[in-house]
């Protein structure tokens, strides 16, 4: 059996779609129709069930897809660890990064890696939610937040402040406030993940914790424009030191409450199994690590934080 049919049968899999997947991999549909039935012949079953308007795999493409895509990951890694012996990194890197902090920080970050390491390809899917890694084009996430699932793996990047920010000229209009209560008489920022609205903000003090509920005439389900709003000087925004680094160091956002800590978060790279930890992920993962800490240094010696 063909390794190049396995990836063929992986791909059609992978788009529900015979023409969709050879387009992606740049070869003519009957080519990768014929691949398809030399698998299916040498296996003794049909893996997809094809209609008119649409294929589907069929039960036994069920239960073979998912095996025949952990051997090619396995065969992958081999091949990876014979190259990372000889000192090359190479390959796709398929990832998924927040809105905010994958625009505005990460993607000038990845210029660099691929830069230092032009055999690593990358495919990059920017979403705020936590998509499926087991359904989505996705080898690996970068997200807020500690890990869960017991069923995924991953790798802390480091532990991540947040800070409640106002432009100049929001704080010229309108004050600032000095404790939790007053951010009921100024407008907040709200950002919405699926139904739920991040509207009641806590903070810490003296191992004391205050909650209070934020007003706003502004809420958006994309981390993004909740900065861009910041900075337009449209309301106070609560938000990740990571995603407002840029913009605090430029000055064009300022820390407000300084003596209240809003809850703090943390930033990982999640893999949906072990066979996705390649050499690539663990160099970036190191990378990342390195930078964010830079960022962390540098607003702490600006004594942002």
């Amino acid at each position: 059996m063909l390794l190049e049919d396995l990836n063929i049968v992986l791909r059609v899999a992978e788009f529900k779609s015979i023409t969709a997947a050879a387009e992606s991999m740049n070869m003519r549909t009957a080519t990768a129709s014929v691949a398809i039935k030399r698998v299916e012949r040498e296996l003794g079953a049909e893996l997809f069930i094809r209609t008119t308007r649409r294929l589907r795999l069929s039960t036994a493409g069920e239960r073979y897809i998912p095996q025949c895509m952990e051997g090619l990951n396995a065969l992958n890694i081999a091949k990876q660890n014979v190259r990372t012996e000889k000192d090359v990194i190479s390959g796709e890197l398929r990832l998924s990064v927040p809105s905010d902090l994958g625009r505005n920080i990460i993607l000038p970050w990845l210029d660099e890696f691929t830069e230092e390491h032009q055999d690593i390809k990358l495919s990059i899917h920017i979403a705020d939610r936590n998509i499926d890694l087991y359904k989505d084009s996705v080898d690996i996430a970068i997200r807020y937040g500690s890990l869960v699932d017991e069923n995924l793996y991953g790798f802390k990047i480091c532990d991540v402040r947040r800070v409640l920010c106002a432009a100049p000229l929001y704080i010229e209009r309108y004050g600032q406030p000095k404790i939790p209560q007053d951010i009921t008489e100024h407008n907040a920022l709200l950002y919405q993940l699926h139904e739920l609205v991040d509207s009641h903000w806590r903070f810490s003090r003296n191992n004391e914790t205050f909650k209070v509920k934020a007003v706003s005439n502004r809420k958006t389900n994309d981390a993004d424009l909740v900065r861009r709003w910041c900075i337009a000087g449209k309301g106070l925004a609560k938000k990740s030191c990571l995603d407002m680094s840029n913009d605090l160091l430029a000055k064009k956002v300022v820390r407000v409450m300084k003596d209240y800590e809003p809850t703090s978060t943390e930033l990982w790279i999640v893999c949906p199994s072990r066979q996705t930890i390649t050499p690539a992920v663990r160099l970036l993962r190191d990378f990342l690590k390195k930078k964010t800490n830079d960022v962390i240094n540098k607003l702490t010696e600006n004594k942002i934080l």
